[in-house]
């Protein structure tokens, strides 16, 4: 039985065109800027969480990177992804998941999420992502989530709004954090939403 979250993006992808909906960027600087400055081989397997049709492999894809994966909940999502890459979408292992659902095959050196995590507003969704993270990123955790000064709902949904103490509490215990910037989204419809960019490092286990 499809979720009544999955139908509720199913039907928002199948809709909607990009600027028809606050979280496209042309550019995503940040997250760019983000995955660069953690200086890794651009062969370094990197996940885009609730990636969706954002241009984000795009730039990576542009910028060299080699080991690409892309998540998300919906599928309509995926395949307007697909659709734009045009032969480059087959160099992209696309994962058709909820976050709080997905079994990972692999490990991850960089795990970005700029769409999923602030969606998850109760605290088993938030225990099951922060179990799923631990046992698969070898390296970096970026987080990108609104920030206490962003907006309470998105799509339509509640959200959760974090500050840089209250982001660090909840990984603390197998990431520690490296930096954060706020960020000010203009949205296609000229409207600001603030972000919190966080860069995480895995702790190295001590057993």
């Amino acid at each position: 039985m499809i979720s009544t979250q999955k139908k509720h993006w199913e039907t928002i992808y199948e809709t909607k065109n990009p600027d028809q909906v606050a979280w496209t960027q042309d550019i995503p600087k940040t997250s760019l800027d983000f995955i660069n400055n953690c200086k890794l081989p651009k062969s370094s397997s990197i996940i885009d969480i609730g990636g969706g049709d954002s241009k984000l492999v795009d730039f990576l894809l542009d910028r060299g990177y080699t080991n690409i994966s892309v998540l998300d909940i919906s599928a309509n999502a995926l395949e307007k992804a697909k659709k734009r890459l045009g032969k480059r979408s087959k160099l992209i292992n696309w994962i058709e998941s909820d976050i709080a659902k997905f079994k990972p095959t692999k490990t991850y050196d960089i795990w970005h999420d700029r769409a999923s995590f602030h969606f998850l507003t109760r605290p088993d969704q938030i225990s099951k992502y922060l179990t799923i993270a631990e046992k698969h990123i070898k390296k970096h955790l970026i987080i990108g989530t609104f920030s206490e000064q962003g907006p309470t709902k998105c799509s339509g949904l509640e959200i959760q709004q974090y500050n840089e103490e209250s982001l660090k509490k909840i990984f603390k215990k197998y990431f520690k954090i490296i930096n954060c910037i706020n960020e000010n989204h203009m949205t296609p419809f000229k409207t600001s939403q603030n972000f919190l960019f966080c860069n995480f490092k895995k702790i190295e286990s001590t057993k």
